[in-house]
């Protein structure tokens, strides 16, 4: 990415501040090796608010639409991004019981004074891409052409001594 959004985290949830843009996939440098295309944008809305035990929360979406590879045919797939992530502030990780790590509902993030709004984004959109993207209803290259199966023995087929 050229240029990152630095917030101060805690003062931002704090605040209750709100933060939204566009954002080129083109500048997605960390993202970019994933997709077939760097075309379009994504759409981003990072929200500070003050949770639950008076502890302090982003809450970060990200909507659009990225170009990822299938797997099986080796096209491009339109790939719908809609992340929505609750992010709670700790000073530190040490400070969170068991049943706090194993709840699913948010994640944690260490508070910082400096937090690149940006990278943020990216690392959350990295952690929602498919693994293996791919069709629904795909067959792989050229395997609708052949009627026979090739085997690769059949050269030696003729060479019984």
């Amino acid at each position: 990415m050229s240029q990152g959004v630095i917030i101060d985290s805690l003062a931002f949830a704090r605040e209750g501040a709100c933060l939204q843009g566009s954002l080129p996939v083109a500048g997605l440098a960390r993202v970019l090796d994933l997709l077939t295309a760097p075309a379009g944008d994504l759409v981003y809305r990072v929200q500070g608010r003050m949770g639950p035990r008076s502890r302090p929360q982003l809450i970060l979406e990200v909507d659009g639409v990225l170009s990822v590879c299938c797997q099986r045919c080796l096209e491009g797939i339109g790939y719908p991004v809609r992340i929505r992530s609750l992010l709670e502030l700790v000073k530190d990780e040490g400070e969170l019981t068991q049943e706090e790590i194993e709840d699913d509902s948010k994640d944690f993030l260490t508070a910082q004074k400096e937090l690149d709004v940006l990278a943020l984004i990216e690392d959350e959109i990295i952690l929602d891409l498919p693994a293996a993207p791919r069709h629904e209803n795909c067959v792989l290259p050229d395997a609708g052409g052949r009627s026979e199966k090739f085997s690769p023995f059949a050269v030696l087929k003729g060479r019984v001594q």
